[in-house]
């Protein structure tokens, strides 16, 4: 049993550092754009921490590390991508792009960048939307991740009040300080996050007698696979499912593609270019923010793999971590930390994940408040039954009383999730995986349009926004068993989990609404091109 007054100790020093922070942030928000884009002048070590460390939730941690305790060691081809992707590509590729569009076009959010962009009120709206009915499912996910292991460590806190306390901490210096002090407050979660994971990794190698030693182990525990999962074509933890089996699309299409490919178009880790000064402050933020996305989502994984070998060990247990933790994938890693260390780790752990957790709520409480109050708010004030008064700020500007506002409702809209989400059967994962995928569905198509095409077609980009997001909720509702068994509404009007069989009913939402929203793309964009060329070609004879 940890130490009450430890751990009370401890989650009060922390909280009130963040509050600090916060109120730093404050002391410097002073407009508009200093709350959305924390005045465009943030230092390449806070934009790379703060980057990474939004990036990597208790999702990362809790959820997919869970998901590597049963699928094992293949998830860490989400790691590969993370790098590859998530930071590479992302700030050579897009990062300088989107700044020097977002300064260009004076954009201070996502859709706002994407709406200019286009030309189009349509299209900044709908992204708006797509990110207000979306991102609290996973504001949502990641508050559950932290509640769990915080209410399963401390004494005598109930779930409930672990919801209240993460959500009241952050909202307080996320409401008053605006990015400014998101960035601020990440720099330093950050900085507990890559300190923790080192501690508990390197405890877990010397645990389980080195890596060869663990990795070995974890191969032999190959046998023990249960026979659900043999048959869905999982070859052991150290190996890859069988190519196209249920397994193999659960680890591939389900995991590794919506998070390492829908990493290029979150909200919340786009609007992080636009605060940088200058391009070669970017450039610098690589390797801070490469170096953090491998030691966690590396180490995260790793552990969570080989906390088999330690449930198969430890003779309180004796069987695999999915079994031990009741079956319950969001428990195992919380399961593992609580009995394999002793109670100071403990507590390094949960200041971890509540520094994971606090540092990426509060970047998605921020876009939400941003998206509802400005983005929105912006196309909303034009309505006849708006008052004058509200409309009499200048155009462009933003209304930091109506931001605040926004992302208040955002947060208890996002609280309330959490309490009545179900705690169980890998939902930190699976939301979080559903959160990036409708972002890459919806906005990656017409986002990798915008920054490198040299003429950006409006009625491309609306189109495929369009059809990205209508065919991969229509998925997700009717289609993708895991997902529509969720939301129930399949069953409720069809009396079954999935309209369609296998292997259809397997195939992640992702795989169908990407390219067919790339395609809707590509065939307005070269239909318009084709009707250019030819009018050009036809007017000097009329």
């Amino acid at each position: 049993m940890v130490d009450s007054a430890l751990i009370w100790g401890a989650t009060i020093v922390y909280a009130a550092a963040m509050i600090y922070l916060g109120y730093l942030g404050w002391k410097k928000t002073k407009s508009g754009e200093d709350y959305l884009l924390a005045g465009k002048n943030v230092k390449s070590w806070i934009i790379g921490l703060s980057y990474g460390s939004t990036f990597i939730s208790t999702s990362a941690i809790v959820g997919f590390g869970g998901y590597a305790a049963i699928y094992g060691m293949g998830i860490i081809w989400l790691a590969a991508l993370n790098i590859a992707v998530g930071v590479l590509v992302a700030f050579v590729f897009f990062g300088k792009r989107v700044r020097k569009i977002g300064q260009r076009l004076k954009c201070q959010t996502f859709p706002e960048l994407l709406g200019r962009s286009y030309n189009s009120e349509f299209i900044r709206w709908f992204v708006a939307l797509v990110i207000l009915i979306g991102m609290p499912l996973y504001a949502a996910a990641v508050l559950i991740g932290g509640a769990i292991f915080m209410s399963n460590t401390i004494p005598g806190l109930l779930f409930s009040d672990a919801l209240l306390i993460f959500a009241i901490v952050t909202a307080i210096y996320v409401i008053t300080g605006g990015l400014r002090a998101v960035m601020y407050t990440d720099a330093l979660q950050g900085t507990l996050m890559v300190i923790g994971m080192i501690v508990i990794l390197a405890i877990t190698i010397t645990s389980l007698g080195g890596v060869e030693s663990a990795n070995q182990q974890l191969t032999d525990l190959a046998p023990q696979i249960p026979q659900a999962l043999k048959d869905q074509g999982m070859n052991g933890w150290t190996a890859f499912p069988s190519f196209l089996s249920e397994n193999w699309f659960s680890v591939v299409a389900t995991i590794i593609l919506p998070v390492g490919i829908g990493v290029l178009a979150q909200p919340q880790l786009a609007v992080r270019f636009m605060t940088a000064k200058n391009a070669k402050t970017l450039n610098r933020a690589v390797p801070v923010g490469g170096i953090f996305l491998i030691l966690m989502t590396g180490f995260a994984f790793t552990i969570g793999a080989w906390s088999n070998v330690y449930f198969w060990n430890n003779p309180d247990f004796h069987t695999i971590s999915f079994l031990a933790a009741g079956k319950d994938i969001d428990s195992i890693i919380p399961l593992y930390i609580n009995t394999s260390m002793d109670q100071t780790i403990v507590t390094m752990f949960m200041l971890t994940l509540l520094a994971a957790a606090m540092s990426t709520l509060s970047s998605l409480f921020h876009v939400m408040g941003s998206a509802a109050g400005y983005d929105l708010w912006a196309t909303v004030k034009k309505a006849k039954f708006i008052p004058q008064k509200w409309k009499a700020e200048e155009s462009g500007k933003t209304s930091l009383r109506i931001n605040r506002y926004a992302t208040i409702i955002m947060i208890v809209i996002s609280l309330a999730l959490a309490l009545v989400m179900p705690k169980k059967g890998g939902v930190i994962a699976i939301a979080t995986a559903m959160f990036f995928g409708v972002c890459a569905s919806a906005f990656l198509p017409l986002f990798v349009h915008t920054l490198f095409a040299k003429r950006p077609s409006k009625s491309a980009a609306r189109i495929s926004l369009a059809v990205g997001t209508s065919t991969w909720f229509a998925w997700t509702l009717f289609v993708f068993a895991k997902d529509s068994t969720v939301f129930g509404l399949t069953k409720a009007l069809f009396g079954s989990d999935s309209l369609l069989s296998k292997p259809w009913s397997i195939i992640d939402p992702i795989v169908i609404a990407l390219p067919l929203s790339t395609i809707a793309l590509l065939i307005v964009y070269y239909w318009e091109k084709r009707s250019r060329t030819e009018a050009a070609a036809v007017s000097p004879s009329t």
